[in-house]
């Protein structure tokens, strides 16, 4: 996930829970010509043994000799992404874009396979549109190019992140292919992932949107216990990314700076918690709670209040009080220990 994606975030990932984290998304041909802005996002911190790299772009050269460089780091694997939808990647030819050429797709997937021995997965959407869905097609294509799983974004490039998940549309991929399915798209609650579990036939899962909502979402899923975190809690998650953020991005003036904007980035997301219950999910069926939009917070405590604001000037003061110190004692670490 492009800015979500922050090595100290997948770190707070690790730290509840997460099996496999990824690379920010990064340029292939950006990489290959020595572009500033890619070389540190192929870095991950020690606790990520199972780190991979996430590659994007057109040229099979290109992204095969950047595979070559990421697999140089140490990586643990190599993901191709053919499904992100943003424009600025469309208008260059890759991302979402390489949906309406398979061949081309093809042969940037065969070229990368032939680079490295790494395990290579790829993300794919749908397809370009509702009129022009071909999920099945490419993913067997990926398959037959070398690639060892395919990732499904249950959605076309055309809705983004609108409405909710296909997952029959998922499922219709695992069906059809060998290699492992991963299933994404709209998983925030331990009952979204049961219920994929019990109706689809997808080898694992992938969360983006719904860890950066909560990051304690993987420690729900592993142990199949939602966690209704108070105040006080989040305030610690909130200060432990403060600490991985200044630990990474440094304590001078720069570095500070950079963990101001990553964090005031998160607090778009982090706002967005709300202590769903089964209830609450049962009620929402089948549309996704990811996609609902309560209403403001206007009762509880203060700072539950505060937590819950999408004002921009509420996400600078929780930035000030995280970076003072200025909030409730932890009232004990979300993580459940190991075993």
């Amino acid at each position: 996930m492009a800015t979500g994606g922050n090595l100290p975030y997948r770190r707070l990932c690790r730290h509840f829970g997460a099996d496999l984290t990824c690379s920010e998304m990064v340029v292939a041909d950006k990489l290959v010509r020595g572009a500033r802005s890619e070389a540190p996002l192929l870095r991950s911190h020690p606790t990520e043994d199972r780190f991979g790299i996430q590659l994007c772009g057109k040229s099979p050269a290109v992204v095969a000799e950047a595979a070559q460089r990421a697999a140089a780091t140490g990586c643990r694997f190599i993901d191709l992404n053919f499904g992100c939808p943003i424009e600025l990647i469309v208008r260059r030819g890759a991302g979402s874009a390489l949906l309406k050429r398979p061949a081309r797709l093809s042969q940037v997937v065969a070229a990368v396979r032939e680079a490295t021995n790494l395990p290579l997965s790829v993300k794919i959407r749908l397809g370009w549109s509702q009129k022009r869905i071909n999920a099945v097609k490419v993913a067997q294509i990926c398959q037959d190019a070398g690639a060892d799983a395919v990732g499904v974004h249950g959605r076309t490039r055309e809705q983004h992140y609108k409405r909710s998940a296909d997952w029959d549309a998922i499922d219709a991929v695992a069906a059809a292919l060998d290699i492992p399915v991963l299933g994404n798209g709209d998983l925030l609650t331990t009952w979204d992932l049961q219920l994929r579990r019990r109706t689809t036939k997808v080898a694992s899962f992938l969360v983006a949107r719904g860890a950066l909502i909560k990051p304690w979402i993987f420690q729900e899923l592993r142990t199949g216990c939602p966690l209704y975190p108070s105040p006080a809690q989040r305030w610690a998650v909130m200060r432990r990314y403060h600490d991985y953020a200044i630990e990474y991005f440094g304590d001078d003036d720069r570095g500070i700076a950079r963990a101001e904007r990553f964090f005031k980035w998160h607090m778009r997301f982090w706002h967005r918690y709300r202590s769903y219950t089964e209830a609450d999910w049962l009620a929402w069926q089948p549309s996704s709670l990811i996609q609902l939009r309560d209403a403001p917070v206007t009762s509880g405590s203060p700072d539950a209040i505060l937590l819950a604001s999408a004002r921009e000037e509420d996400h600078t003061l929780i930035w000030q009080r995280v970076r003072a110190g200025d909030h409730p004692a932890d009232e004990g670490d979300l993580r459940t220990p190991a075993g």
